[in-house]
């Protein structure tokens, strides 16, 4: 089975100057957790929902809801995305996807073709084929 048999091909993206803010809507109202940044219509990183966490940490430090989502529309997601993204050809193995996310400790690969941004394999799109099957 081929990556591109797995793959989710509609991929919402961020560019690297929208704001964290953005970043968290995006994630809760379409219930994602990684969304790739673009940087003039190219891969330029990638966003989890743990780095949304990490920067959220002000909430730990005595802010409310309100003060966090203000704090969140101050910060840029290239201040804390990835930047050195791992990607997968859609030809690739998904069995190979699936090791290289184990070996990188990471959930989702971006999925390029010919320099170009056309999907995202997840951990649990592998996961979902498994129970599937």
């Amino acid at each position: 089975m081929k990556v591109s048999d797995l793959m989710a091909r509609d991929v919402e993206t961020l560019d690297r100057n929208d704001t964290l803010s953005l970043a968290e809507d995006l994630m809760k109202m379409k219930r994602l957790r990684h969304l790739p940044v673009t940087d003039e219509g190219k891969l330029a990183g990638i966003i989890s929902q743990r780095d949304l966490f990490h920067a959220g940490l002000s909430t730990a430090m005595g802010f409310g809801t309100k003060a966090k989502g203000e704090f969140l529309k101050t910060v840029l997601v290239k201040e804390i995305m990835t930047e050195n993204v791992v990607t997968v050809a859609s030809t690739a193995d998904v069995k190979a996807a699936a090791q290289l996310m184990l070996k990188k400790k990471i959930g989702c690969l971006p999925v390029m073709d010919n320099g170009e941004l056309v999907g995202l394999i997840s951990e649990s799109d592998i996961i979902r084929i498994v129970a599937e099957s």
